[in-house]
Parts: C-alpha cells; structure tokens; sequence
C-alpha cells in the first residue's frame, strides 16, 4: 500500500562541484531561493558510511537548501570525498538523472536561458500519446548536470480522464 501518511516529495539532493557558482546558477538564472547553509561535517568514526553510505573520512563541506517555486527544495552539497569522485551520470546511466523546472511559457523559459548563456540540447519537443499537450527543453547547468523545462497549460492527454489532479497549471497559484 505504499508509506504510511505519505505527503510527497520533500526535498531532492544533490552534490554540485562549486556552491557558489551552483548558487549563483539556481538563483540568478533558474530563480530559486536561498534558504540557509550547514556544514562541514566530518567524522572519525564510520557514521558518515552508515548514515550516509560514503567513505567515513569523506567530508561534507557545505550543504545550501534552495526553495524553488511550489516544487521540493534543493538541498546542494559540496563534499570531499576520501575515496576520489566518479563523473557526473548521464541519463543512461545508472542514477543518471535530471531536474524538470515547470514553467508558464516554454519560449518565454528558452528565450531566458539563452539570455544567460545557458547551453540547450536541441530544440522544444512536443510531447505525444499521454502526454499530448505538454512542451518541454533540456539544458545543461554550467558544471554539466541535466536540467529540463517542462510546459503544459492546457494540461496532459492523460489527465483530461484523472478524477484526481494534484495540481492543474490552468490554476492560478494562491
């Protein structure tokens, strides 16, 4: 049946190869917010590898928490670890993975990024079958990680059905 009382997705976490230029990126670019920052933490025992499956020497330098719109927040980390770093996953590969920023305008969204320099893979696709009705663009952070917009204002073919929606982008927000 799933997780008692689940809510949904509070926060997502990431590690990023320079906090102040990840920062910079999240909030002058995307417009996200700064919260607060933690850190470093380090260990001489093997809490960080039971706690948190990293080397135990391994320290975490400085973590920032980011609130970007009605989304989860971003918790960024900057880390040393003790044994080397592997390179950031593509898609395809295991724990590859990438962020979807909804936005009002997709070309509105694209024109900024372009603004900023932002390097963008391809060109706006539209989406088909279950998700007629939805436009969308990747781009790449500076250090490389994936990131999308996402824009759907009329809705997803799959949800002119759904009895239930979570939200609906024809809403204004409150």
């Amino acid at each position: 049946m799933g997780l008692p009382g689940l809510r949904g997705t509070e926060h997502i976490g990431f590690t990023v190869p320079d906090l102040d230029e990840a920062q910079r990126f999240f909030v002058d670019v995307i417009g996200c917010e700064y919260v607060y920052t933690l850190g470093p933490f380090e260990r001489d025992d093997d809490w960080m590898l039971e706690h948190l499956n990293v080397h135990p020497r391994s320290v975490m330098r400085e973590l920032r928490f980011f609130r970007c719109g009605f989304g989860p927040n971003f918790e960024i980390f900057q880390w040393e670890p003790a044994d080397g770093q592997a390179p950031q996953p593509r898609n395809s590969d295991i724990g590859g993975h990438h962020l979807a920023f909804y936005v009002d305008d997709l070309d509105a969204g694209i024109a900024h990024l372009r603004e900023h320099g932002v390097r963008l893979l391809g060109e706006p696709t539209s989406s088909r079958n279950a998700s007629e009705g939805q436009r969308w663009q990747y781009f790449l952070s500076p250090w490389g990680m994936q990131l999308e917009l996402v824009s759907y204002p009329d809705g997803k073919a799959y949800e002119r059905d759904a009895t239930v929606r979570l939200w609906d982008p024809r809403r204004p927000a409150e």
